[in-house]
């Protein structure tokens, strides 16, 4: 009984045998995925246009991989495609929730914003159209790589390097090198340098609003540091076809949608069905509000807006 503390030990989540485990789930996601699923867009492929940007697209080859790379498939979205975390929680204690469901063999929650997309695209497709996806606060790439996998290209700003590697690490997993182009940028409605406040611990929190970035996060650290910013109106040709425009960019929205007025002012039916955050506190935190956008799309012919949780939905 002397040693019977021992077996009674509870063991640490991430012991030598579960970072094993870890692996072997891993590696057994890519193989189902790149092996046995059936191709999700096996008649559609856009064309590659080659463009010149005002910006330097971001150069994953260039750039240092990041380490330990801890990806897996996503559930239940109908083109399956897999995406890389960039953070991992508070290892061991508390890792991420993904990274908990690895260990038990499951995929990755699915993203809302995973299925929004497809659903959408699968929609346009039925009815013949084509065009771009623009994802604005692009993170990890959840809402990229659910259209890229389906054969569109897209555009991408995501100002967090270690964000950026991540999507380096999808862009490689899902084989779509030729779909992604991915700006270490912030949109908004200048073109130049811009603050902007990383958090750490909690990327996806980050903002260009200090206020904003800790609103639900206080206790992170939080790090100021310059990044490019440039109006979407700059990048994006008059001739391109945009189909869909995220934008998440935890209260940056408005500053986002005013650099875009020549894209947002095109006529209904070639307009962007447009899907942006709408969080009153982060809003206010940026010195902007909902009111501020909803009047300002109105005045683009965005009159046909609705609430999706967080998120509005616009179209014209």
């Amino acid at each position: 009984m002397a040693n019977a503390w021992r077996r009674d030990k509870p063991k640490a989540l991430l012991s030598p045998k579960n970072i094993l485990a870890l692996s072997f789930f891993f590696l057994l996601f890519i193989f189902f995925f790149l092996y046995n699923r059936p191709p999700s867009n096996p008649n559609f492929t856009q064309t590659l246009k080659p463009q010149i940007y005002p910006i330097q697209p971001f150069n994953c080859f260039d750039s240092p991989q990041a380490y330990p790379v801890i990806a897996s498939i996503v559930e239940g979205v109908k083109h399956p495609f897999l995406y890389s975390l960039s953070d991992f929680g508070n290892l061991p204690e508390k890792p991420h929730k993904n990274i908990v469901r690895v260990l038990k063999g499951k995929p990755f929650r699915k993203p809302d914003i995973s299925v929004t997309i497809q659903e959408l695209l699968e929609k346009f497709r039925s009815e013949g159209r084509d065009g771009i996806v623009i994802d604005v606060g692009a993170n990890v790439g959840m809402a990229t790589f659910a259209a890229a996998v389906m054969g569109f290209r897209v555009l991408a700003f995501e100002p967090v390097f270690e964000n950026l590697q991540r999507i380096c690490d999808g862009i490689f997993l899902n084989r779509v090198g030729d779909r992604v182009t991915v700006f270490e940028a912030a949109a908004s409605d200048k073109h130049g340098n811009i603050t902007f406040h990383k958090l750490v611990g909690r990327l996806d929190n980050s903002a260009v609003s200090a206020t904003g970035a800790k609103l639900a996060f206080k206790s992170n650290e939080e790090v100021a540091l310059q990044v490019t910013s440039i109006p979407l109106d700059k990048v994006l040709p008059q001739s391109e076809s945009v189909l869909v425009l995220k934008i998440d960019v935890q209260g940056w929205e408005y500053h986002v949608l005013t650099g875009a007025k020549k894209l947002l002012s095109r006529k209904k039916g070639e307009a962007p069905y447009l899907i942006y955050e709408e969080d009153e506190r982060l809003l206010q935190a940026s010195n902007s509000s909902s009111k501020e956008i909803r009047d300002y799309l109105q005045s683009v012919g965005y009159n046909h807006c609705m609430q999706h949780g967080t998120d509005a939905h616009c179209t014209k």
